[in-house]
């Protein structure tokens, strides 16, 4: 029992140096002032018409992007559900493989990619085919965000879909049950886990960039990212951009609530 408790020093301290003292600092400045005094203007600040619409747009394009996502993660976690197991291997090691890349590297590419000198308008301009104006827009900053985020869709839905029991599928098509029925009421009830799991693990991230939309959005599109950003690190207004990440805490509250009332088992996120 001892040598155990001596295991998790090092992670308790981890968890203290890392975790907790960061998220206790972030508390502490976002409800007081720089005279030290408590204060829930902060808090207020996001309440402002600027960063309601930074809020408000990294809202809608999270949405977008998690629900882009979602369509083209699942059927692709069914297929790969469905294969055996040495391809199966191949083809999410294709999918976890730029996850190693540094995110900058990733992003940086795309921006390679969509700028007006960029390599598509190079194909385009070959065919004879009109420019188009790619980056600096909304679609780049949902396209960055799609690239760069499906893979935390694709795999908690793999995962759930590839632990469902055939024999139960098996049993539904024995019971007369066609390929939609089986679907409906045995294989997506199934998933939903997975299903929340993915969702929340875009949805998150999406909402609280700001390298995806400085890179491709070329700082013209403020996300409220960028606006906590701007705050600490143009502003160094430690007060006010803590008080706006406090505001953005509530969502992933309420995201760790979602899986732990639809992922009990933690099913969607051991992978």
């Amino acid at each position: 029992m001892k040598n155990r408790k001596l295991l998790t020093g090092p992670y308790l301290f981890w968890a203290a140096s890392f975790i907790i003292i960061p998220l206790l600092m972030i508390v502490y400045y976002g409800l007081t002032n720089k005279e030290g005094s408590f204060t829930l203007m902060n808090l207020a600040r996001i309440t402002t018409p600027e960063n309601l619409k930074a809020l408000g747009l990294a809202l809608l394009l999270s949405f977008i992007s998690t629900l882009i996502c979602l369509v083209l993660a699942y059927p692709l976690a069914m297929i790969l559900s469905e294969k055996n197991v040495n391809q199966t291997s191949f083809i999410v090691l294709i999918f976890i493989l730029p996850m190693w890349m540094n995110f900058l590297l990733r992003t940086l590419a795309w921006q390679n990619l969509l700028e007006k000198n960029g390599i598509i308008n190079m194909i385009l301009e070959f065919f004879h085919l009109p420019d188009q104006t790619l980056i600096n827009t909304p679609y780049a900053i949902v396209l960055g965000m799609v690239y760069n985020f499906l893979p935390f869709m694709v795999l908690p839905i793999y995962n759930v879909l590839a632990k469902i029991d055939k024999d139960v599928i098996s049993a539904a098509r024995d019971l007369g049950a066609n390929n939609f029925q089986t679907f409906s009421k045995i294989i997506f009830p199934l998933s939903i886990p997975g299903i929340i799991s993915g969702i929340t693990m875009v949805f998150v991230p999406s909402l609280t960039t700001f390298v995806i939309s400085d890179l491709l959005g070329g700082s013209k599109i403020l996300l409220i990212g960028n606006v906590i950003e701007q705050e600490f690190k143009q502003g160094s207004n430690w007060n006010v951009g803590s008080g706006l990440s406090l505001v953005l805490m509530i969502f992933i509250i309420a995201s760790m609530a979602l899986i732990a009332k639809y992922d009990k088992d933690g099913e969607g996120t051991a992978f």
